[in-house]
Formats: C-alpha cells, structure tokens, sequence
C-alpha cells in the first residue's frame, strides 16, 4: 500500500526517526488519536482506519480538511501552480502579508489559505511556521528562485487515505481533541517541545510554555486511568523527565533542522515515553 508523507516541513516532524518510533507503537488499538499533528509523519506511516487528528494551529488544519475535500483538493492544486509561476521575492511578501488585514483574511476562501499556509512553508527560511503576538506568519524569505509545492501523487495518496477512512479533523486545544478516548485506543502526543534554554516554539500565537507541559502531562495520567496507549516525544529535559518519571521513559537520538539559530541544529536526545512496556499485556 502506497502511503503518504508530511505535505509540509514542520519542525519535530518524525519522518527521520520513524524507525526508532515504530518499535513503540502498540501492536492493536482501536482508535488513534494525534492531538499535535503537525506534518502527520506518523499519521501517513500507521494509515489507521479510525482516527482523530488535531493541531491548535487553524491554517494547517484547514489544509487538511481542503485535500480531503475533492472541490476544495483541486482548487487548492490550480492556486498552488499560479503560486509557483509568479514566485519571487516580492510574491511571497505579498502572499505573506495577505494575513495582517484580519477582515479581508479572514474572509479568503478555505483553498486559497490552504494553498497559502503550503506556499509559505515552502518559500519561507528554513520551512519554519512561525507567527507574531498578533497570529501574523513573519518568516523571512528563503531566496530560492524556484519553489515546488506539492507533490501530485503524494498529496492524492493522502486526499484518498482521508476520504477511504474513518478520519476526524479537529482543530481545538489538546484536551478537548482526546476528550472522548477509550480504552484500547491509542493517543500519540507530539507537543511543541520543552528545553532548557530557550528555543523556538511559536506555532501559535500563543506559545507552549511549561505551564501547558505540565498540564500535557495531567491529561497523560488521566488517558493512563482509562486503560488508553499513550506515547509521547518530547526533549531529554530536567521537567520532563520528572512529569514522567512514573512511565516508561526511552531516549533516543534525533537530528533536528529546524531553529533560528544554526548552530543549534544537529543531534540531539528525544525522549519516547509510554505508559506500558510489554505492548501485548498492557490489558492482561
């Protein structure tokens, strides 16, 4: 079966780790569930029938909903080769600016911010999402003079995965998205991730601060209760290795690409932490 790939750089994403995190997946669960979605590495890799997806950032999830949507699915494409035609410097800035006049933005049609959201990350520095205090993207332009957004076959994998299958697209807070889990259903958290000095996080305009990683792992605990799988990534770091000292807690080696400073880019220890060690008897 021919499965999809992340549509976008995001920063986390797991398709370099995929190997190493495939070992920790259980071997049956009923419903998977993936609160921090992101780039949807996981999602594509596992193509579980039943699931329910989410990410806090709107712009990307919109995107989701538009390649499941056949109408939306090709309007999207045809914008996205305008886009790559008239690509420059002074095109991206103008793309990228649309988001500042909320009235105007906000009334977009959905294709045309889904192929915006897909445009950006891949015209922008480094692929990074970032945004203001006022939910505004600002990342500089790459300099390329030429960008490809898309990949056809993949992005028709993934329009047909969405539409064959039992998905759910939300687009909420953490919490709310894993609110009706049950037990034997898998719940995969990938949240912004926490360090110890300070790094790059504003997927959002609100940010993921310590007080949301300790909240993560209040809700860990009470998917624990239900008798749900549960498995998180985060960084190797003094909080984190105390929110979940009563787990399982594996480290592993990742190479991350992605922050605003270079020189922080390269190896480093990610932590997969599960909430049972021997898969087939977690229930027994």
């Amino acid at each position: 079966m021919l499965k999809g790939k992340p549509f976008v750089k995001w920063a986390g994403g797991k398709r370099q780790i995929m190997a190493k995190l495939k070992k920790y997946i259980p071997d049956e669960f009923n419903v998977y569930y993936e609160p921090f979605v992101g780039g949807g590495a996981l999602l594509f890799e596992l193509s579980p029938k039943n699931a329910v997806i989410n990410d806090l950032n709107k712009e990307l999830m919109n995107v989701y909903e538009c390649i499941k949507d056949e109408n939306k699915y090709t309007k999207m494409c045809h914008e996205l080769n305008h886009y790559e035609t008239n690509h420059s410097k002074e095109f991206y800035f103008e793309i990228r600016n649309k988001d500042r006049d909320k009235n105007k933005f906000n009334k977009m049609a959905d294709y045309k911010r889904a192929a915006r959201t897909i445009y950006l990350n891949k015209a922008c520095f480094n692929g990074l999402y970032r945004v203001n205090s006022k939910n505004e993207f600002n990342v500089p332009f790459n300099n390329k003079k030429k960008v490809n957004t898309y990949d056809a076959q993949n992005l028709g994998i993934i329009h047909s995965y969405l539409n064959f299958n039992n998905v759910k697209i939300l687009s909420c807070d953490f919490e709310e998205a894993v609110k009706d889990a049950k037990k034997g259903d898998f719940v995969y958290f990938d949240p912004p991730y926490d360090s110890d000095a300070i790094i790059f996080n504003s997927y959002t305009e609100d940010g993921f601060g310590k007080e949301e990683q300790i909240r993560l792992s209040k809700v860990y605990r009470e998917l624990d209760k239900k008798g749900c799988y549960v498995m998180l990534s985060n960084h190797n770091t003094k909080l984190i290795n105390e929110l979940y000292k009563d787990y399982n807690i594996n480290i592993i080696e990742a190479k991350r690409n992605i922050n605003s400073d270079g020189k922080k880019r390269g190896n480093v220890e990610e932590l997969i932490i599960t909430n049972y060690e021997n898969k087939k008897d977690f229930f027994d």
